[in-house]
């Protein structure tokens, strides 16, 4: 218990330090980037400490870190504001949340998908239509200035679902073999693939927009829908015949490090040919996991697909936390002093809230508690995070589909989802006395 005060002086001393350091740091552009990313880390991993200790998850800590950083300048301490916009700190960010959707596709495989029952389809499939209508509304409702490009994303966004704090917060109080937790968790798995391909879908668009003058329409956008299908569903065609072969030949190769090396190099592969055919890399970088299947590593001597996720954690472990703080550090704390931007944040929390209990209704077996699998559904977490950063990150006719408003709106929606979840979850289910086992078809 001894280590927090020592960070805390570390990451005063660079607060002390930046300036001086990042004016000396003369050309080469990795001097100031290291010290970017000594605070990022130092902080992250402190604000993650505190969070953890009052019951939430680290990525809420990693996420107000980035806030902190990113608004110190109120304080009147200038220099971190720059982690939001710095180059080296982007491309850092940008290859993390690759590598995050890339961990997040290898939790589960196709045949899950395949697998998942009736309930848990309707679920998800709710559980993406009435947010997304939503979230709309409430855009075409409060801005209705901006582009329907920027009122779509909104919908797109409170798609999202992460049920990571869910499943942590099911296993606590011993619900996590019930049959809520399977419909939450089958539920989930269809959710990312038809999130991504409306994400797809309208980020193309916006991209075709910009480069072509596309004016909306019905058929430009079910173009864009079929090609973002087309090469999910195409990717994971191919994938599962080529990859049994490209693993086969990889097994044969000496020396440290071929597995994990073998199986970035085809996730960094999928991702940028996603970003060739127009889609975010994300897209690819999902499918890439969903494809990996432990009988691929057999010939590795591994038949556990976690043995590569292990691998692949202190990867994560570093470039996660620089993409969740420089998204924190986005955040504008004085665009809350106007009332538009509130209501803006209360409005899409509500949404996001009510669209995951109405996709409670697609449960079937009336002894499952309908309450607990649309609380369990709320969290948007890194997922919302990283569909709010691609719409941030495109311009169309000279602004940014995600402006510094609307995305601050949805990071509070983001934190809000988040925190609300673990307490609702274990009231409803409360009453529930018994593990209930699974039933299949469930």
């Amino acid at each position: 218990m001894r280590k927090p005060p020592f960070f805390g002086i570390l990451f005063l001393a660079a607060v002390l330090l930046f300036p001086a350091i990042a004016f000396a740091a003369g050309e080469d552009p990795s001097i100031p980037l290291l010290l970017y990313l000594v605070v990022i880390l130092v902080t992250a991993k402190l604000m993650g400490h505190l969070a953890v200790l009052v019951g939430q998850p680290a990525v809420l800590g990693e996420l107000l870190a980035g806030v902190l950083l990113g608004n110190l300048y109120l304080a009147g301490v200038h220099g971190f504001e720059e982690i939001a916009t710095d180059p080296g700190v982007d491309l850092f960010a940008r290859i993390g949340v690759v590598v995050l959707l890339f961990e997040v596709g290898l939790e589960s495989t196709i045949r899950d998908i395949l697998r998942v029952g009736l309930s848990s389809f309707l679920v998800a499939v709710l559980g993406v239509a009435a947010p997304f209508a939503l979230g709309w509304l409430v855009g075409a409702w409060l801005i209705p200035g901006d582009s329907w490009h920027t009122h779509a994303f909104l919908g797109a966004t409170l798609c999202a679902t992460s049920v990571g704090i869910t499943a942590r917060v099911l296993q606590d109080i011993g619900k996590s073999r019930g049959k809520e937790a399977r419909i939450i968790l089958g539920a989930a798995v269809v959710d990312d693939v038809l999130g991504l391909i409306i994400l797809a879908a309208i980020s193309g668009s916006i991209v075709a927009a910009a480069q072509g003058g596309a004016s909306f329409g019905v058929w430009p956008q079910v173009a864009i829908t079929l090609k973002a299908v087309g090469f999910l569903a195409g990717s994971l065609l191919i994938g599962t015949w080529l990859t049994p072969r490209i693993f086969s030949g990889a097994s044969r190769l000496r020396g440290a490090g071929v597995l994990i090396g073998v199986s970035l190099a085809f996730c960094f592969l999928l991702a940028h040919l996603a970003g060739v055919a127009g889609l975010a890399p994300i897209v690819g970088a999902f499918a890439a996991g969903l494809i990996l299947e432990p009988v691929h590593f057999q010939k590795f001597g591994e038949r556990n697909i976690h043995h590569l996720e292990e691998s692949l954690r202190p990867l994560v472990e570093l470039l996660a936390p620089v993409f969740f703080v420089q998204m924190g550090a986005k955040v504008d704390l004085t665009a809350f002093a106007s009332t538009d931007a509130l209501w803006l944040a209360l409005l899409l929390t509500v949404a996001a809230i009510a669209g995951k209990q109405l996709c409670s209704l697609g449960v079937l077996d009336r002894t499952i508690n309908r309450w607990a699998v649309g609380i369990g559904m709320i969290p948007r977490g890194e997922v919302g995070l990283i569909f709010a950063s691609v719409g941030a990150s495109l311009i169309l006719e000279g602004k940014r589909v995600i402006g510094a408003t609307t995305y601050s709106a949805v990071v509070i929606m983001v934190i809000v989802t988040t925190l609300v979840t673990p307490p609702l979850l274990k009231w409803a289910l409360a009453d529930r006395k018994a593990v209930t086992p699974p039933e299949s078809g469930a």
